[in-house]
């Protein structure tokens, strides 16, 4: 399996120029246990430039291993408020650790000259749960304002999500190009 790993530019996510042409993400959704994160921050449509999106969170980087069961890392920027719902879940033992989310990652086609849904899972939420390394759970908010983007006031979160056990298999999707595109399977189905 290919190892899929994008770093995205806030900078672009949050001002986006349609002549520079870099990766830039969106976190669409994102709950953990019963807290739902608000789409707050309205960024640009990559595709259609002339559109405004109301997302979660701007990605810097995403990244899976491209195995069935292999975890999906996120880190984006998120609003004041939610870096205050996502503080209030790391300070308590989290008994519901069940995740749905939902994301797209951009990339620029030279040859279509256009910008192209390169990771994405088609406007669905996977459902997982959040990751757990060396018995900690991986989510990670800062406290302190990001620098790279001023304003609006955003802050770093970084998620970890494993595919939960389920009776149907989940996808996502993976581009090359506009043209070149293949479905992928995430999370192994049980029967």
């Amino acid at each position: 399996m290919a190892e899929l790993n994008f770093y995205c530019s806030a900078s672009q996510g949050f001002n986006f120029k349609k002549d520079e042409q870099i990766v830039v993400g969106h976190l669409l959704t994102c709950k953990i246990g019963d807290q739902k994160l608000e789409a707050d921050i309205t960024v640009t449509d990559p595709e259609d430039n002339k559109k405004d999106v109301s997302v979660v969170g701007v990605m810097t980087n995403i990244s899976w291993a491209g195995g069935y069961a292999q975890p999906i890392i996120v880190d984006c920027q998120v609003s004041n408020k939610n870096k205050v719902s996502i503080y209030d879940l790391t300070l308590k033992s989290l008994s519901n650790t069940n995740l749905t989310f939902a994301f797209n990652i951009y990339n620029y086609d030279p040859a279509d000259k256009k910008y192209f849904k390169c990771f994405h899972t088609d406007g669905k939420d996977l459902n997982a749960l959040v990751l757990k390394s060396g018995g900690d759970l991986v989510i990670r908010i800062a406290t302190d304002a990001s620098s790279e983007v001023e304003s609006p006031k955003n802050f770093s979160f970084t998620l970890g999500a494993m595919p939960l056990e389920q009776s149907s298999e989940q996808q996502v999707f993976v581009a090359t190009s506009v043209k070149n595109k293949t479905v992928m399977r995430w999370g192994v189905p049980m029967k």
